[in-house]
């Protein structure tokens, strides 16, 4: 990519209308909004004119961030705002553009200003702790208008953040519009869809319906939404046949404990002290986390541990080798019935062939059809085969299969958790009595 086509990315994402209130929050200086790009570029090569120098890795312009505290500030003044911050940062001497984003709970703006001043003579030169100088300017602006500022504290009294807002996927935030639509009793089902317009959401009908929301690439069927959200489930809601379960999002299960450190190991690598305090302590937490789990197991020894992990093993690969015998199998059938079905077609064509002596013009004509039954037989050869199955039959097993394998699938996933738990339970706990060992022989020598 050009440093143009990379700079024009940049002005068209701080612009994006749907961002900005179609642009009403653009505002810009010594530069118009819709070709700053090209205006800086066009700054740019009078420099180079003027000085007569070009670097190979030059800044074309800077950015700045700056966020509001959310419902504090309408988008207006903190457009002002940062159209300030721009013009006393720069001094008037470089063009810039301020675009205002609401796309967000929080306000904020993005300040996109010329490497190059205005006359072309000179550029802007970054320097240390510019990007200090730049918050601390903002501050004082945010002050001089009443709005509140992060206040610095000791980093002993920072409180560390341990939870965070959940994250909404746009399956999750479609699933929640179309529950409050369905709440709201909102007709047929076209007027359903209509509904869903009206939320931005651009509707795909035909066999199954899709849709795209405002900045997703590619469109959702129903469907896919999962149990209450296909087609067919919607209607039934709308007609007042079923009645809707609003979804509910599963969280995910945190696994009970995590494996110990490897501290000595660490510390060789070259970890530091401070390395070696916390994972002690991480190392601690998790043996604890360990043993509640050996007691809701009931599992009193160490020998009992090896016994138990070892039969876990043992059964999961049991159950993971019959899954794939069979796959396998079923891999076998497949390939079994098409060339079955490829020999049958293929049948009259290829004695045609043997009686016309294996002429070369009728190999020409039928290629693919002689090519499909040497295929076939070739595959029966192999397999030994003096009579083959029927399609039907083929068919059968194919089913029963599939249905016995989906069925082990809950058990398997099962086996493979038990056994997961076990061997780092395992592990934890020789582990842990190898790092006893040397602090107790230490003890000993002392």
């Amino acid at each position: 990519m050009t440093v143009a086509a990379c700079l024009k990315n940049r002005t068209d994402y701080i612009e994006n209308p749907d961002k900005t209130e179609q642009g009403q929050f653009v505002s810009s200086y010594a530069c118009s909004a819709l070709t700053a790009d090209e205006e800086f570029m066009l700054t740019k090569r009078q420099y180079d004119l003027v000085n007569g120098r070009r670097q190979k890795s030059d800044v074309i312009a800077y950015q700045i961030r700056q966020s509001f505290r959310p419902g504090e500030i309408t988008a207006e003044e903190a457009n002002k705002v940062g159209y300030e911050l721009a013009m006393r940062f720069t001094k008037g001497k470089h063009a810039f553009v301020v675009a205002t984003h609401t796309d967000r709970q929080h306000i904020h703006n993005h300040v996109i200003f010329n490497s190059t001043a205005l006359d072309g003579s000179r550029k802007f030169r970054d320097f240390f702790f510019s990007a200090l100088a730049v918050q601390r300017l903002s501050d004082l602006i945010c002050l001089e208008h009443q709005l509140s500022v992060i206040e610095k504290k000791p980093y002993r009294e920072r409180q560390k953040r341990i939870v965070y807002p959940p994250k909404e996927s746009n399956r999750d935030h479609l699933c929640g519009i179309i529950d409050t639509i369905l709440a709201e009793k909102s007709g047929d089902y076209e007027a359903f869809l209509q509904k869903l317009e009206q939320q931005g959401y651009e509707v795909k009908r035909g066999k199954h319906t899709a849709v795209k929301g405002k900045g997703q690439k590619r469109f959702i069927r129903f469907r896919t939404l999962g149990t209450g959200y296909s087609e067919d489930e919607i209607k039934a809601v709308l007609e007042g046949k079923a009645k809707h379960q609003p979804y509910q999002k599963k969280q995910a299960k945190e696994q009970p404990f995590q494996l110990l450190v490897d501290i000595q190991g660490k510390m060789a690598e070259g970890k530091s002290v401070g390395y070696k305090k916390w994972a002690t302590k991480f190392n601690l937490k998790e043996m604890s986390k360990t043993l509640l789990f050996l007691q809701e197991q009931k599992i009193s020894s160490a020998e009992e541990l090896r016994e138990r992990a070892a039969v876990a093993t043992e059964r999961y690969h049991t159950m993971g080798n019959s899954i794939k015998a069979a796959e396998a199998r079923l891999t076998e059938i497949a390939v079994l019935k098409t060339h079955i079905i490829n020999y049958a077609k293929t049948r009259e064509v290829y004695a045609a062939y043997r009686k016309t002596g294996y002429s070369k013009v009728f190999l020409e004509t039928h290629r693919e059809e002689i090519t499909l039954h040497k295929a076939a037989k070739a595959a029966f050869d192999e397999a030994g085969m003096k009579k083959l199955p029927k399609v039907k039959e083929l068919d059968a097993e194919f089913s029963e299969l599939l249905t016995k394998k989906k069925a082990a699938y809950p058990d398997y996933r099962k086996a493979r958790n038990e056994m997961q738990g076990l061997v780092r339970a395992q592990k934890n706990v020789e582990r842990f009595f190898a790092e006893e060992k040397p602090a107790q022989e230490n003890e000993q020598a002392r």
